[in-house]
């Protein structure tokens, strides 16, 4: 009997232009779907998934919880999406994660600091997801 594949969960602001583009590229390069589940920080399935003591202290851009039940932010959720996608991909998550992590989320911060200024708002809080896509997306 085939297991079923595992997926992480990946949790974004939906109201945030860089974490918009973020999720459309993991999308775009993970075509069979394998891989990840996507679902807004503050809906239903964040609110599930996450311990309420742990969701306070979440930063409001990108979380991953694994399938295995590891909750990543900042740096290491990026280093974790990226080495989880096909091609070259996991070479720079490699890079990301061999960074000393107070380094990596210091500039992690400083991105996220400014990243509203610097990547629009999507066109309404949540795009219209392709019907092919939809399965990916959890409330």
């Amino acid at each position: 009997m085939e297991r079923a594949p595992q997926l992480d969960t990946v949790f974004y602001d939906g109201t945030c232009g860089l974490c918009h583009r973020f999720v459309t590229f993991l999308l775009a390069r993970d075509g069979d779907g394998t891989r990840f589940r996507y679902a807004p920080i503050g809906g239903r399935t964040f609110q599930e998934a996450i311990p309420a003591e742990r969701r306070t202290s979440l930063p409001d851009s990108i979380v991953v919880r694994t399938a295995d039940g590891r909750i990543l932010v900042r740096s290491e959720a990026v280093a974790e999406a990226l080495g989880r996608l096909p091609g070259s991909w996991p070479r720079l998550g490699g890079a990301v994660a061999a960074c000393p992590r107070g380094v990596a989320d210091l500039a992690y911060d400083a991105v996220a600091r400014v990243r509203r200024g610097l990547f629009s708002r999507p066109a309404g809080a949540c795009p219209i997801v392709p019907p092919e896509l939809r399965s990916r997306f959890l409330d």
